[in-house]
């Protein structure tokens, strides 16, 4: 299998590329401008050139009349030793060349042009003798350009070297600046190895971290938190499970065992078996809510959207808790109304769970009273109850799985596990709501907030 290339070896090459191609670039570019410079001189010396050679080339129309300036013509060329002198007819027949060997140039080149012969690179530079005269002859005026033509050959390994050391240069750089910017990466990779179930308290340092992996590190650090904080909840929640079904379970046997061993007439076994029959129920009792709650925390939970009258549900749920209320001597009263849309099974269970709940911990003589209101976004419910007032440090456990503030556990009993809160706040999240809790000057009271 190929090896992929590390991060840091693509940023090298990255910069190395990129290196390239701007050094490339502006090498072609300078290139192009030395060349255009050479051939705007070469233009301006032969312009100059070019009147003292009409001048001394003036009436000629035949090659007999250039032959009797030819030694003028020479003594002239003389002054530039890198000029050279063609002169054809109308007809393009060569009437004088001052090279020792002709370099064919046809008229189809008229204007400044380059050419090369036997090594040498001549500008040329076409122009009637005589302009705006039909039938003209032609001058060609050749010069070498050969030196600048070194140079900017010169100039092009020059440019290739400059690119191919800049190249390695910035690579090598860039593999040193990738490695050094990227160690709070390795770091990071480090720690992340380390981290297992064992070790979840591990954090990653990005006190002195660029910002955007500060950003990574905290939002890493976040999600170990989170993991953690998950683990710690499942760890207690096996542990929880375990001891709520220990009892039962325990309570079974036992009163099993008992039973078996003596015969027993058929009202003993009956009794034994309704015995049973009742821890059996509380059983599976608490499977259904623990399964309810493991629906809700994989987002199952699809509550029916009906239009309801909030005041009636409670009503409803005033008059089934009445008995049980006028029994303990406690006082029961609503207030307020509100319309929502919800799952009245789902909202029942969650207003029931808090009834019971607030029914339970309110002492003689006491009072639960529920308060409805709405606004333009959202619905609230309030029930609240006197009594004795939860600790502060007690409030943010409340509506986890298992957990009751009375630390006795209730061994034996399986009537409450504590999973009516959890249950209640799974139906409210369901819905999009939330539900806090509050507990001073001798009134506890949950709200729940309803978005409409």
């Amino acid at each position: 299998m190929v090896r992929r290339l590390s991060l840091g070896s693509r940023l090298a090459l990255l910069f190395a590329a990129c290196t390239a191609v701007v050094s490339l670039t502006a090498g072609v570019l300078f290139n192009r401008a030395s060349e255009s410079h050479f051939m705007e001189l070469d233009q301006q010396l032969l312009d100059s050139k070019l009147p003292t050679l009409r001048d001394a080339l003036r009436g000629i129309s035949s090659p007999e009349q250039l032959s009797e300036h030819r030694y003028a013509l020479q003594g002239e060329l003389a002054h530039s030793p890198d000029l050279a002198l063609q002169v054809r007819g109308p007809d393009g027949a060569l009437w004088f060349d001052s090279l020792t060997s002709s370099i064919a140039t046809t008229s189809a080149h008229d204007g400044l042009h380059t050419l090369t012969d036997n090594g040498t690179a001549y500008r040329a530079y076409t122009v009637a003798l005589s302009p705006g005269q039909r039938d003209s002859p032609q001058l060609t005026l050749l010069l070498d350009i050969t030196h600048h033509q070194h140079f900017l050959e010169r100039m092009q390994h020059l440019i290739w070297l400059t690119v191919g050391l800049s190249a390695l240069a910035t690579a090598l750089l860039g593999a040193w600046a990738a490695r050094s910017g990227l160690r709070p990466l390795r770091e990071m990779s480090e720690v992340a190895a380390g981290v297992s179930a064992s070790s979840l308290m591990t954090r990653l340092p990005h006190a002195n971290m660029p910002a955007e992996l500060a950003e990574l590190s905290q939002a890493f650090n976040a999600m170990l938190g989170r993991l953690d904080d998950a683990f710690q909840r499942l760890s207690a929640f096996s542990a929880d499970i375990a001891h709520e079904l220990r009892t039962p379970l325990s309570n079974l046997l036992t009163h099993t065992q008992v039973t078996l061993t003596r015969p027993r007439d058929v009202a003993e076994y009956r009794e034994a078996l309704l015995g049973n029959l009742e821890e059996l129920q509380g059983m599976a009792q608490m499977v259904n809510d623990m399964l309810y709650l493991a629906k809700a925390e994989h987002g199952l939970l699809n509550p029916k959207r009906e239009s309801l009258v909030l005041g009636d549900e409670v009503e409803a749920l005033l008059e089934f808790f009445l008995p049980v209320a006028e029994e303990a001597q406690i006082t029961l009263t609503r207030k307020g109304d509100a319309s929502f849309k919800g799952d009245r099974h789902m909202l029942r269970r969650a207003l029931s769970n808090l009834l019971d709940n607030a029914l339970r911990f309110t002492p003689a003589q006491g009072r639960v009273s529920v308060t409805l209101d709405s606004s333009a976004h959202h619905v609230g419910i309030r029930i609240e109850n006197t009594g004795q007032m939860i600790p502060a440090e007690v409030l943010p456990k409340l509506f986890d799985r298992f957990y009751r503030a009375d630390p006795a556990r209730h061994e034996g009993s399986s009537e409450h596990a504590g999973l009516g809160l959890a249950i209640t706040q799974s139906i409210i999240k369901a819905h999009g709501g939330r539900i806090d809790c509050e507990s001073q000057q001798g009134v506890t009271r949950f709200c729940i907030e309803l978005p409409i």
